[in-house]
């Protein structure tokens, strides 16, 4: 029989060095945490009461790709140029958590430790997780 959990989630677009992004597609989702960026990121992403599942903690999904951009006007950019298209190797970090939790000394410190000047971190409004009981 199942059971039903309200929560939220946090997503973090991350920037990765290309060597992380290539081990990771080669098939070594460890090189996350060698990337400085990345590993600081999901050190905060770990922190209690996010991706708590009860009988699992520090639960965090990891997806790979690229993220582009084109830095406007007044915009300070970590990577590229402003007016130039520019393609970051970004992975896609994901916690869920209980949604009656207050995370907001976690976001601000994922804000806080992002590198990029408008940093990507949605998150969700509640919704029901099916968990086995």
């Amino acid at each position: 029989m199942s059971e039903r959990r309200w929560v939220r989630d946090i997503r973090v677009y991350c920037p990765v060095a290309p060597p992380t992004l290539a081990a990771m597609i080669a098939g070594d989702p460890g090189a996350v945490e060698r990337d400085d960026t990345a590993a600081a990121l999901l050190a905060i992403l770990r922190i209690p009461p996010l991706g708590d599942f009860g009988r699992y903690r520090e639960v965090v999904e990891l997806a790979i790709g690229y993220e582009g951009f084109r830095p406007g006007e007044g915009a300070v950019p970590t990577l590229g140029a402003v007016g130039e298209a520019s393609w970051s190797p970004t992975v896609i970090l994901t916690a869920m958590y209980d949604a009656g939790a207050n995370v907001d000394a976690l976001t601000e410190q994922l804000l806080a430790m992002h590198p990029w000047d408008v940093p990507v971190i949605v998150v969700s409004e509640p919704y029901r997780l099916l968990v086995r009981g």
